[in-house]
């Protein structure tokens, strides 16, 4: 079924909820622990959403970069993982530890999704324009 708004895809969903989280309940108790990180860390859980977002409206002006904004996406993940196992090692305990292991599996789980989000959109040939 065609998809004619970014805002119904799954992983855009599940990356903007996951980065709603982070601003609200990790951002706070990161800038009392002065994490060195923590702006680089809400901003990368930002460009997720948004490089879906713009992915979605590229995908067939501009196929293979619709392509690359989804692999921006993936690895955008997988630097939040990065960045968040990073902030449990060096706070422990200080750190709500069940919040970010969910976000932990919340961004490799929708890694998985976008990449075959990713495989799905590789299928078709946009149109000639």
């Amino acid at each position: 079924k065609p998809v004619y708004c970014f805002r119904v895809l799954e992983v855009y969903q599940k990356t903007m909820e996951a980065s709603v989280i982070i601003f609200k309940n990790l951002r706070p108790k990161l800038n009392i622990l002065k994490y060195v990180f923590t702006e680089n860390l809400v901003q990368c859980s930002m460009t997720i959403p948004l490089y879906i977002s713009e992915a979605h409206s590229l995908r067939f002006g501009d196929h293979k970069k619709g392509i690359l904004l989804l692999e921006n996406a993936m690895a955008g993940c997988n630097k939040m993982v990065v960045y968040l196992e990073q902030a449990k090692g060096v706070y422990g305990s200080k750190l709500n530890q069940d919040l970010i292991d969910d976000l932990v599996k919340r961004y490799a789980d929708v890694r998985q999704k976008i990449f075959r989000l990713e495989k799905a959109w590789q299928k078709f040939t946009p149109p000639e324009r």
